[in-house]
């Protein structure tokens, strides 16, 4: 044989695969697992406007999956055109792809469970008959007459017995299950109006009545966390936002409790996500993620829904639009004061760990009394921009003349603040007050005083730079040349906010002037600080984070440290800036600035319930 005809022999030849290995193939895409499944038969209940939807799972939804819906149902042409892959009813017109407003519109989710699944559907529309199909592994089976209430019910059963590979990656039932929970619980957050029902192996799961979407909120997500977070709006010509979101003393560890919905549609985008990430940036610790419900509406044809066969990832044409909005309204709500709009979590045994992680005052010993200010000096010049009322003004007036308060003060009743009084201070680190309802306020000076500093060089930022207060004699800082080259590369940004300096020769570097906010600080420590905050942040970082950053550095050192006394108006004048001041219940680093001990929290720490 020549070598020419081997070649030819031993070359593979093309050829089309069989229909039913490729419906299965494809399968793989859109069935990925029971939960996948259910999500898709769902969601054609919900397309086809069913009001109670019930949904029952056995061993997993491996075994047997069935969902029954009061939907608009099907005769029994339309029942076997929808076994039939990309046969749909949602795309009258082909246009429409690029307006898409319902949640399917493939055609491949029935075809492609049917593939690899034994299936059945039974319909029946209104004021007509019922009619049931089958499709096991690929193979249709005829459209035949049954029995059926007006709606569907479509049963799948030995989901993957024709890809039995598929089984073996599959994780064990209880696990499986819960991913078919959390999609139709994540539906169900989407359609408040619509009634769901999940049993699994004979087990009512979930149980959620129709309602408004604040109170699926409450239903999905839980009274905890509808009590700790503060309503999200915004409305715009083309683009309405609503919902809830977590304060930031309400983090979860994974991102599993930011439930995303846009244009009725659960969803799992890069960009949202994104978006909450940086409208909490500074007031969360790092590893943590905020926990948020938000509802997103905009025009279909502004967003490409078609991106990935499971339908949760978007294009929008206008993302960075969407994204600035969803960022601005955020903040927008997160901008309370401590103790306001809401009530704030109790701190409980159980939860100790996780609520103050990180929660220490700053490390480093105070500098002597001849050079530290006074809480009331430092703090004056806040009171502009934080619109501070006239008793703070005239509290944060007053020269440090009183005595520290070292005893519990009964003969006052405390004021109508939601913080309270102040009583005493302890450790000369933590402020202790009593609430109007009589719960014991814990703050801590240092991150408090910080995240007030914080908010007003961000105001002056705003209104056009910070305000600079020359030195009498400029400072000599003695930096590493990799530091000082740094610092040198980012004095116009730093001048910003007011740090004025330039190179002086080698490593050094001249301070002219300092954040007239910051008092009088050592400006060695804050040089060295801001360097390693740059350094971290890369040369690829906005400047927007640069500033962020370095605001966050400068709120750190030009705040009260921890081990300094405080008397008891400079206590009180603490309190009402931090009620009067957005994003005051946690330090720059997203530490946590008060708890709160109820009646309730101490009779559980004490044994008493």
């Amino acid at each position: 044989m020549s070598a020419a005809a081997a070649e030819s022999t031993s070359r593979p030849l093309i050829r089309r695969l069989s229909e039913t290995t490729a419906n299965r193939i494809a399968a793989g895409e859109v069935v990925e697992r029971p939960a996948a499944a259910v999500k898709e038969i769902v969601e054609n209940a919900l397309d086809a406007g069913a009001t109670r939807i019930a949904v029952t799972l056995e061993g997993g939804g491996v075994d047997r999956i069935l969902v029954e819906d009061d939907g608009i149902g099907m005769d029994a042409d339309d029942l076997a055109l929808a076994i039939e892959r990309h046969a749909t009813s949602k795309l009258p017109e082909e246009a429409t792809l690029f307006r898409i407003a319902t949640l399917g519109f493939r055609g491949e989710a029935l075809p492609s469970i049917g593939a690899v699944a034994r299936l059945s559907i039974t319909s029946r529309p209104a004021g007509g008959a019922a009619h049931r199909i089958a499709v096991e592994g690929g193979h249709v089976g005829p459209v035949t007459p049954a029995a059926g209430a007006p709606g569907t019910r479509v049963e799948v059963r030995d989901l993957f017995f024709a890809t039995p590979a598929r089984r073996k990656f599959l994780r064990h039932p209880r696990s499986e299950a819960d991913h078919a929970i959390e999609a139709v619980r994540r539906l169900a957050l989407a359609w408040p109006a619509v009634t769901f029902r999940v049993e699994s192996d004979g087990r009512e799961v979930l149980t959620l009545s129709a309602t408004d979407w604040e109170g699926r909120i409450r239903q999905v997500l839980g009274p905890g966390f509808a009590a700790a977070a503060v309503p999200v709006e915004s409305v715009g010509i083309a683009l309405d936002l609503r919902g809830l979101a977590a304060l930031p003393s309400f983090t979860r560890p994974t991102t599993m409790g930011q439930h995303l919905v846009v244009n009725r549609r659960p969803v799992r985008d890069p960009l949202l996500r994104v978006a909450l990430r940086v409208a909490y940036r500074d007031l969360i610790p790092q590893g943590r993620h905020p926990a948020a419900a938000l509802f997103l509406d905009i025009p279909p044809e502004s967003v490409d829904v078609n991106v990935h066969p499971m339908k949760t990832e978007l294009r929008f044409r206008e993302g960075e639009q969407v994204r600035g909005a969803v960022i601005s309204a955020l903040r927008r709500a997160l901008a309370v004061g401590a103790g306001t709009a809401v009530a704030m979590p109790s701190f409980t045994p159980a939860s100790a760990p996780g609520a103050v992680a990180g929660f220490a005052p700053e490390p480093g010993p105070a500098p002597p009394d001849a050079q530290r200010p006074g809480f009331a000096e430092s703090h004056a010049l806040l009171a502009p921009p934080l619109s501070m009322p006239p008793p703070m003004q005239r509290a944060l007036g007053l020269a440090p003349a009183a005595q520290p308060v070292a005893s519990w003060q009964r003969e006052r009743a405390p004021e109508q603040h939601p913080l309270g009084r102040a009583v005493a201070q302890i450790l000369e680190t933590y402020v202790v007050a009593e609430a109007p309802d009589g719960a014991l306020v814990l703050v801590d000076q240092h991150a408090a005083h910080e995240r007030l500093t914080h908010e007003a060089l961000n105001n002056q930022l705003v209104e056009g730079g910070v305000r600079a207060q020359p030195l009498l004699l400029p400072a000599v800082v003695d930096l590493p040349a990799a530091d000082s080259a740094r610092l040198i590369d980012h004095a116009e940004t730093l001048a910003r906010l007011g740090l004025e300096i330039e190179g002086f020769g080698g490593g050094a570097v001249l301070v002219r002037a300092l954040p007239a906010l910051l008092g009088n600080p050592d400006p060695a420590p804050l040089l060295r600080d801001l360097a390693e905050e740059l350094a971290d942040l890369g040369e690829a970082a906005s400047l927007q984070r640069r500033l962020d950053a370095a605001v966050a550095r400068l709120a750190c050192h030009g705040s009260v440290r921890a081990g300094r006394r405080l008397n008891a108006a400079e206590m009180d004048a603490l309190l009402r800036s931090m009620e009067a001041t957005p994003r005051a219940a946690t330090c720059s680093h997203g530490r946590p600035t008060v708890l709160r001990l109820d009646a309730a929290t101490l009779e559980r720490m004490f044994g008493r319930r």
